[in-house]
């Protein structure tokens, strides 16, 4: 489970052995789940407040380049 990107609490995660379409994980109090791909959108989010899953879509949505470069090193 690498951690590619850090922003103060939250860690952005991609996982080795998951499942297209590419997507991230994203951390903190909870998890918010964001596609990478056609409509950047949150997928799922377990026990993250609003306020966190906001800021994890602005950071995919700021960084998507890079993360979608790093899903696609990892399943590639």
């Amino acid at each position: 489970m690498p951690t590619v990107w850090r922003d103060g609490n939250l860690r952005v995660v991609i996982y080795t052995d998951d499942h297209p379409p590419p997507h991230v994980h994203i951390y903190g109090d909870g998890e918010t789940k964001i596609a990478l791909t056609g409509d950047i959108g949150i997928v799922r989010i377990v026990g993250a407040t609003p306020r966190e899953s906001r800021r994890a879509l602005a950071i995919v949505r700021e960084k998507r380049d890079m993360l979608i470069e790093r899903w696609n090193g990892i399943h590639g």
